[in-house]
């Protein structure tokens, strides 16, 4: 089979899965409202069966990420009532592994395909992204400017190496997914209305406001830096 047919199949492949998975509504089942629906259940099966909650949970999380399938935010916020602060370790596997995957695809579908296409214009490009690549995703991890799977895929069409993606994401995630397992861990023991008031659970919303806020207040900050723009 040649070269393209096979990217043609692959392609295929990808957008078939995705459809099916919203056909079959898979994609409905990654809602706060249905990991509250059923927190005793889940929380009863994760007591009983650890390891393969585990193995379950990053699996789904891999697959979601791979695929650009929204959900990865309820699926953080789930990691923190099911698991408590070790869930973050699990997510940021499953968030890593694939974010890694989308970059692949991307870079086997298209990216090959435009280096050579626009090789002398992307050029400059190439070598700004060789020499200060991790600064820019770190950025972008760190600072939430644009959305996570965009990222992935807008990566994938550079030169940047996989190493240097993978350990940016892993590293640059952490912030981000720590108020999202903190926020879920209060989420997961709220029993009655009064809980909604506990001084934990505000200090969760605060958190979860100001990592909103932060593409916001970073663009102020660069803009009163004598002209300094972002780096993206």
């Amino acid at each position: 089979m040649k070269p393209a047919y096979k990217k043609i199949l692959i392609a295929l492949v990808i957008a078939a899965a995705i459809v099916l998975i919203r056909v079959l509504g898979f994609d409905q089942l990654l809602s706060l409202e249905t990991f509250r629906q059923y927190r005793d259940q889940l929380l009863a099966f994760t007591d009983r069966h650890y390891i393969p909650t585990v193995a379950i949970f990053v699996l789904i999380y891999i697959t979601a990420v791979a695929l650009s399938i929204p959900g990865a935010t309820v699926l953080t916020l789930s990691a923190g009532f099911l698991f408590g602060f070790i869930g973050v370790l699990y997510v940021n596997i499953g968030a890593t592994a694939g974010a890694c995957l989308a970059f692949l695809i991307a870079r086997y579908l298209l990216g090959d395909w435009i280096q050579k296409r626009y090789e002398e214009k992307l050029a400059s490009f190439n070598r700004e992204i060789a020499e200060n690549g991790y600064n820019y995703l770190l950025t972008l991890r760190f600072i939430p400017l644009f959305p996570f799977f965009l990222i992935n895929l807008f990566a994938g069409l550079t030169r940047v190496p996989l190493f240097t993606f993978a350990w940016t994401t892993m590293i640059g995630i952490l912030p981000g997914s720590f108020v999202y397992i903190y926020t879920g861990r209060q989420l997961g023991i709220i029993d009655k209305p009064g809980d909604i008031l506990s001084g934990e659970l505000l200090l969760a919303f605060i958190l979860l406001g100001l990592l909103a806020l932060s593409p916001v207040i970073a663009k102020k900050i660069l803009k009163k830096n004598t002209g300094a723009r972002p780096e993206l």
